[in-house]
Protein backbone atom coordinates (compact mmCIF):
# COMPACT_ATOMS: atom_id res chain seq x y z
CA UNK A 1 0.00 0.00 0.00
CA UNK A 2 0.86 3.80 -0.83
CA UNK A 3 2.15 5.63 1.92
CA UNK A 4 1.84 9.39 1.97
CA UNK A 5 3.47 11.17 5.14
CA UNK A 6 1.94 14.02 7.07
CA UNK A 7 2.94 17.04 8.62
CA UNK A 8 0.26 19.65 10.45
CA UNK A 9 1.14 22.89 11.23
CA UNK A 10 -1.09 25.08 12.50
CA UNK A 11 -1.44 26.89 16.00
CA UNK A 12 -5.08 25.82 17.34
CA UNK A 13 -3.99 22.76 19.79
CA UNK A 14 -7.62 21.41 19.50
CA UNK A 15 -7.60 21.48 15.38
CA UNK A 16 -4.56 19.97 15.07
CA UNK A 17 -5.57 16.77 17.11
CA UNK A 18 -9.18 16.82 15.14
CA UNK A 19 -6.84 16.95 11.68
CA UNK A 20 -4.70 14.04 12.94
CA UNK A 21 -7.86 12.13 13.83
CA UNK A 22 -9.24 12.28 10.72
CA UNK A 23 -5.84 11.32 8.67
CA UNK A 24 -5.15 8.38 11.22
CA UNK A 25 -8.29 7.12 9.52
CA UNK A 26 -7.28 6.89 6.11
CA UNK A 27 -5.48 3.78 4.62
CA UNK A 28 -2.23 4.63 3.51
CA UNK A 29 -2.14 8.64 5.91
CA UNK A 30 0.61 8.73 8.25
CA UNK A 31 1.02 11.83 10.45
CA UNK A 32 4.61 11.80 11.25
CA UNK A 33 5.08 15.60 12.63
CA UNK A 34 3.13 18.32 13.90
CA UNK A 35 4.08 22.10 14.87
CA UNK A 36 2.00 25.03 16.35
CA UNK A 37 3.88 27.47 13.89
CA UNK A 38 5.79 28.48 11.17
CA UNK A 39 8.88 28.62 12.45
CA UNK A 40 9.06 25.41 14.73
CA UNK A 41 8.21 23.33 11.26
CA UNK A 42 10.95 24.63 9.55
CA UNK A 43 13.42 23.96 12.67
CA UNK A 44 12.58 20.38 12.72
CA UNK A 45 11.46 19.36 9.38
CA UNK A 46 14.61 17.73 8.82
CA UNK A 47 13.76 15.62 11.27
CA UNK A 48 11.28 13.35 9.58
CA UNK A 49 10.96 12.46 6.24
CA UNK A 50 7.74 14.47 4.71
CA UNK A 51 5.79 14.10 1.99
CA UNK A 52 3.07 16.39 1.92
CA UNK A 53 2.88 19.41 4.34
CA UNK A 54 -1.07 20.80 5.97
CA UNK A 55 -0.33 24.57 6.23
CA UNK A 56 -2.21 26.96 8.11
CA UNK A 57 -1.77 30.78 6.46
CA UNK A 58 -2.03 32.89 9.95
CA UNK A 59 0.20 32.19 12.51
CA UNK A 60 2.74 33.46 15.21
CA UNK A 61 5.92 33.37 14.53
CA UNK A 62 6.12 32.75 10.80
CA UNK A 63 3.30 32.61 8.84
CA UNK A 64 2.18 29.76 6.49
CA UNK A 65 3.11 32.00 3.45
CA UNK A 66 6.83 32.36 4.52
CA UNK A 67 7.02 28.90 5.79
CA UNK A 68 6.78 27.72 2.47
CA UNK A 69 8.66 29.71 0.86
CA UNK A 70 11.50 28.65 3.37
CA UNK A 71 10.37 25.14 3.10
CA UNK A 72 10.52 24.57 -0.51
CA UNK A 73 14.08 26.46 -0.17
CA UNK A 74 14.97 23.20 1.90
CA UNK A 75 13.15 20.58 0.54
CA UNK A 76 11.76 21.72 -3.45
CA UNK A 77 10.10 18.43 -3.76
CA UNK A 78 7.45 19.08 -0.77
CA UNK A 79 3.66 19.26 -1.52
CA UNK A 80 2.13 21.66 0.94
CA UNK A 81 -1.34 21.98 0.90
CA UNK A 82 -2.95 25.64 2.43
CA UNK A 83 -5.40 24.92 5.60
CA UNK A 84 -7.80 27.92 4.81
CA UNK A 85 -10.99 29.70 5.74
CA UNK A 86 -12.75 32.22 3.75
CA UNK A 87 -11.25 35.34 5.29
CA UNK A 88 -7.86 34.12 4.28
CA UNK A 89 -9.05 35.09 0.76
CA UNK A 90 -6.61 37.80 0.75
CA UNK A 91 -3.64 35.67 1.15
CA UNK A 92 -4.50 33.02 -1.89
CA UNK A 93 -1.94 34.68 -4.29
CA UNK A 94 0.69 34.89 -1.67
CA UNK A 95 0.27 31.67 -0.94
CA UNK A 96 0.43 29.81 -4.15
CA UNK A 97 3.40 32.14 -5.32
CA UNK A 98 5.29 30.52 -2.47
CA UNK A 99 4.61 27.26 -3.57
CA UNK A 100 1.59 26.17 -2.26
CA UNK A 101 0.12 23.01 -4.44
CA UNK A 102 -3.44 23.20 -3.12
CA UNK A 103 -6.27 24.48 -0.80
CA UNK A 104 -8.56 22.98 1.61
CA UNK A 105 -11.10 24.37 4.04
CA UNK A 106 -10.65 24.04 7.59
CA UNK A 107 -13.80 22.48 7.83
CA UNK A 108 -12.96 19.95 4.93
CA UNK A 109 -14.59 16.70 5.11
CA UNK A 110 -12.34 13.37 5.72
CA UNK A 111 -13.17 12.41 1.55
CA UNK A 112 -12.28 15.87 0.63
CA UNK A 113 -8.53 15.67 2.58
CA UNK A 114 -8.11 12.17 1.48
CA UNK A 115 -8.81 14.15 -2.48
CA UNK A 116 -6.70 17.14 -1.76
CA UNK A 117 -3.30 15.02 -0.33
CA UNK A 118 -3.77 12.06 -3.00
CA UNK A 119 -3.59 14.55 -5.65
CA UNK A 120 -1.04 16.78 -3.94
CA UNK A 121 1.14 14.27 -3.69
CA UNK A 122 0.66 13.11 -7.16
CA UNK A 123 2.09 16.12 -8.83
CA UNK A 124 -2.05 17.63 -9.17
CA UNK A 125 -3.14 20.92 -8.14
CA UNK A 126 -6.23 20.64 -5.40
CA UNK A 127 -8.74 23.81 -4.75
CA UNK A 128 -11.80 23.04 -2.74
CA UNK A 129 -14.88 22.66 -4.51
CA UNK A 130 -16.24 25.14 -1.58
CA UNK A 131 -13.45 28.14 -2.63
CA UNK A 132 -13.75 27.24 -6.30
CA UNK A 133 -17.83 27.87 -6.23
CA UNK A 134 -16.99 31.27 -4.75
CA UNK A 135 -14.57 32.66 -7.55
CA UNK A 136 -16.21 35.33 -9.27
CA UNK A 137 -14.53 38.56 -11.53
CA UNK A 138 -12.11 40.39 -10.58
CA UNK A 139 -11.10 43.99 -12.20
CA UNK A 140 -7.23 43.12 -11.85
CA UNK A 141 -6.38 41.23 -14.85
CA UNK A 142 -3.14 41.26 -16.11
CA UNK A 143 -3.39 42.62 -19.85
CA UNK A 144 -0.52 40.95 -20.75
CA UNK A 145 -1.92 37.95 -19.35
CA UNK A 146 -5.40 38.50 -21.23
CA UNK A 147 -3.98 39.80 -24.38
CA UNK A 148 -3.73 36.06 -25.27
CA UNK A 149 -7.05 35.09 -24.51
CA UNK A 150 -10.00 35.82 -26.51
CA UNK A 151 -13.25 37.76 -25.10
CA UNK A 152 -15.07 33.81 -24.90
CA UNK A 153 -11.93 32.15 -23.57
CA UNK A 154 -11.97 34.38 -20.81
CA UNK A 155 -15.79 34.06 -20.03
CA UNK A 156 -15.16 30.52 -19.94
CA UNK A 157 -12.49 30.70 -17.31
CA UNK A 158 -14.66 33.10 -15.17
CA UNK A 159 -17.83 30.29 -15.47
CA UNK A 160 -15.21 27.57 -14.72
CA UNK A 161 -14.14 29.30 -11.61
CA UNK A 162 -17.82 29.65 -10.61
CA UNK A 163 -17.74 25.83 -10.43
CA UNK A 164 -19.95 25.85 -13.74
CA UNK A 165 -20.15 22.82 -15.56
CA UNK A 166 -19.92 22.27 -19.21
CA UNK A 167 -23.73 22.18 -19.99
CA UNK A 168 -23.95 25.14 -17.72
CA UNK A 169 -21.25 27.39 -19.53
CA UNK A 170 -22.98 26.50 -22.88
CA UNK A 171 -26.36 27.06 -21.92
CA UNK A 172 -25.11 30.42 -20.23
CA UNK A 173 -22.90 31.87 -23.53
CA UNK A 174 -25.72 30.16 -25.69
CA UNK A 175 -23.01 27.64 -27.86
CA UNK A 176 -22.77 23.77 -27.70
CA UNK A 177 -21.15 21.94 -25.38
CA UNK A 178 -18.49 20.67 -27.96
CA UNK A 179 -17.89 24.37 -28.38
CA UNK A 180 -16.75 24.79 -24.90
CA UNK A 181 -15.12 21.78 -24.76
CA UNK A 182 -13.23 23.01 -27.61
CA UNK A 183 -12.55 26.51 -26.00
CA UNK A 184 -11.25 24.33 -22.35
CA UNK A 185 -8.70 22.67 -24.65
CA UNK A 186 -7.17 25.77 -26.02
CA UNK A 187 -7.39 27.64 -22.65
CA UNK A 188 -5.27 24.99 -21.02
CA UNK A 189 -2.59 24.85 -23.86
CA UNK A 190 -2.53 28.66 -23.64
CA UNK A 191 -2.43 28.57 -20.03
CA UNK A 192 -0.48 25.51 -19.37
CA UNK A 193 -2.60 24.28 -16.94
CA UNK A 194 -3.97 20.59 -16.89
CA UNK A 195 -6.85 20.41 -14.94
CA UNK A 196 -9.72 22.60 -13.86
CA UNK A 197 -8.38 23.07 -10.45
CA UNK A 198 -4.92 24.21 -11.76
CA UNK A 199 -7.08 26.47 -13.73
CA UNK A 200 -8.51 27.83 -11.07
CA UNK A 201 -5.56 28.76 -9.24
CA UNK A 202 -4.05 29.98 -12.03
CA UNK A 203 -6.62 32.22 -12.09
CA UNK A 204 -6.48 33.16 -8.64
CA UNK A 205 -2.56 34.02 -9.17
CA UNK A 206 -3.33 35.83 -12.14
CA UNK A 207 -5.87 37.78 -10.74
CA UNK A 208 -8.83 37.13 -13.32
CA UNK A 209 -10.74 35.76 -10.62
CA UNK A 210 -10.94 36.59 -6.84
CA UNK A 211 -12.58 34.52 -3.58
CA UNK A 212 -15.31 36.27 -2.21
Amino acid sequence: MEVIRISVVDDHDLFREGIKLVLSQIPGFVVVSEACDGRQFIDSMDQQEIDVVLMDIEMPRLNGIQASREALEKMPGLKIIALTMFSDKGNYTQMINAGAKGFVLKQASKVELREAITAVFHGETYMDKEIQLRGSNSSQGSSAMTGELSMREIEIIVAICEGLTTKDIGDRLCISHKTVETHRTNIFKKTGVRSLAELVIWAIKNHMVSVQ
